[in-house]
């Protein structure tokens, strides 16, 4: 039987989300990491999908404006096909995020028994804290970054979608996982960084809203009050992050989150081994 989360709990859960979704550091670890600190109950799976809707929240606000035009342009894009026009960018950008879903929807249902268990081990999250880190410097280093968002095409969609789907790892990432697929592809940290958060919209929808369904009994055993009260934290600590990471990396590298990630994985094993807290 899962533990009752107070209300206090789900507040600093729902900060916790809202300051790490969206941060290439990962929002899914540092839930799992420190309620371990204060030997606290792990939250679960469910929990932390469903209280990540309120990121979703965050980003339906913040990119209004592009989601109404890509459904203006996805209107009028069956009467440019009819013309023998070309597809705007705006028309083609649901297409791409939808081929962006499609392997994290795929993985996440053939991986579920594993995302809701082993993976969930701290030694997995300081594992794959240190290792994707490595990744996001090379992919820093290395990427042209002179690419825009508008340049993206449907393979592009695909590598990116298949980095999203390595963030069922907790400590991957999501935003970090496809911050890195779009600086190897060539995109500018802003343009990558932007997509990601697009990318991100359909697949929180998608395991929020399944887990919800899913474990309602569990989630109601945890608080259902609580839970809706770490859900609208992490709404306005979310939107916070997108609004000031997106400039945040107009001028910066991703050093600063390389090193975070490296300093709390080995921060983590070492806490691991000294058996102040169990995997």
């Amino acid at each position: 039987m899962s533990e009752s989360i107070s209300i206090p709990v789900s507040i600093l859960l729902g900060l916790i989300q809202g300051l790490t979704e969206f941060l290439p550091v990962s929002s899914t670890a540092h839930i799992r990491i420190i309620p371990a600190f204060f030997y606290m109950p792990d939250p679960g799976a469910a929990y932390t999908a469903v209280i990540q809707l309120g990121s979703l929240v965050a980003l339906l606000y913040y990119f209004r404006r592009d989601l109404t035009a890509f459904a203006l342009a996805s209107l009028k894009a069956v009467d440019s096909y009819r013309k023998g026009e070309p597809l705007s960018h705006e028309a083609l950008m649901p297409v791409y995020l939808l081929i962006g879903t499609i392997p994290v929807s795929v993985f996440g249902l053939l991986l579920k028994d594993y995302i809701k268990g082993p993976f969930r081990s701290l030694y997995v999250i300081a594992g794959s804290l240190i290792v994707f880190a490595f990744f996001l410097f090379i992919a820093d280093r290395i990427g042209k970054k002179d690419r825009q968002i508008k340049e993206m095409n449907w393979k592009d969609a695909v590598w990116i979608g298949l980095g999203q789907a390595f963030a069922l790892i907790p400590g991957a990432s999501r935003s970090g996982t496809t911050l890195t697929a779009g600086l190897l592809l060539g995109f500018d940290r802003a343009a990558a960084m932007r997509y990601s958060f697009l990318l991100s919209i359909p697949a929180i929808a998608l395991s929020g809203f399944y887990e919800l369904i899913k474990d309602f009994g569990e989630l109601q055993q945890q608080g259902l009050v609580s839970l809706l009260v770490g859900t609208l934290v992490s709404v306005v600590s979310s939107y916070v992050v997108v609004a000031g990471l997106l400039r945040f990396l107009r001028t910066h590298t991703t050093m600063v989150f390389v090193v975070y990630r490296v300093a709390m994985g080995l921060f983590i094993l070492g806490l691991l081994y000294t058996q102040v807290l169990e995997p």
